[in-house]
């Protein structure tokens, strides 16, 4: 397992290749160092890039039956959102999400630019006050079905046609591609996440794992079934020890065949 420590030095360089900023040199033993391993790929953003991130506890949950989610994360998995917040250009939730946590979506425990802001809300439920739509934040985004009649002052609203299952995955990203929004983290709640593993357009999953266990309550990642374990995705996974949270650092571009 590596241990992940991130210098004032580090991060700085993280948003100057986030930025495209040429700076020369790069910072000691860059090449190994766990926190370049970790964050480069997603400060780089040379491709379209897609990150999903799910905080859970050691029995896989994300809230308690009652919904109560916070704290499931420790202080330095908090701090790894943020982090995966400031290098990204948007950051996606799903309407359920707004209604149950009330996020700000914005970028406050480390320096570095908010993301842009997007809410997956086919039907247009968004409560209109809602915290992150009265705040000093980056701009808004609402993603909604073409026959959905519902705007709200201070945010853009996104139509694309509605299917089958509501919105389609690759829609919803090839609309951000659109505005400029290249890299994509895909925040929450668990739905959401699944729809976006199970389309396929996921390159990279952090499970950040908080030493706890709630017993019960809705897992973190819910797919739908296999019939066996060769049908089970075998993503390239690395493992960091950030701080009060284990990470699974989960490559789906580079999967192992059972053998």
């Amino acid at each position: 397992m590596q241990k992940v420590e991130v210098s004032d030095r580090d991060w700085k360089h993280l948003l100057d290749l986030r930025d495209k900023v040429h700076v020369p040199g790069s910072p000691a033993g860059s090449n190994s160092n766990p926190c370049m391993s970790l964050y480069r790929p997603l400060a780089e953003r040379t491709k379209p890039f897609v990150l999903a991130q799910v905080g859970q506890s050691l029995d896989g949950r994300v809230a308690t039956p009652s919904g109560d989610a916070r704290n499931v994360s420790g202080s330095d998995g908090i701090v790894h959102l943020h982090r995966c917040r400031a290098l990204m250009d948007a950051v996606i939730v799903g309407v359920g999400t707004i209604i149950s946590d009330n996020p700000s979506l914005s970028v406050r425990k480390v320096k570095g630019p908010n993301p842009i802001r997007v809410v997956i809300d086919c039907n247009g439920e968004i409560p209109a006050d809602a915290k992150f739509l009265n705040d000093d934040g980056e701009s808004v985004i609402l993603i909604q079905a073409d026959d959905v009649d519902r705007t709200i002052n201070g945010t853009q609203a996104v139509k694309l046609p509605r299917r089958q299952s509501g919105l389609d995955v690759e829609d919803i990203l090839g609309a951000l591609r659109k505005l400029g929004l290249n890299s994509i983290l895909v925040e929450g709640g668990r739905r959401t996440i699944a729809r976006f593993l199970d389309a396929g357009v996921v390159d990279r999953l952090h499970v950040a794992v908080a030493p706890l266990i709630i017993g019960s309550g809705p897992n973190g990642i819910c797919l739908p079934p296999v019939h066996s374990l060769s049908e089970a995705q075998r993503p390239k996974i690395d493992v960091y020890n950030i701080g009060t949270d284990v990470l699974f650092d989960c490559d789906f571009r580079h999967q192992y065949q059972q053998t």
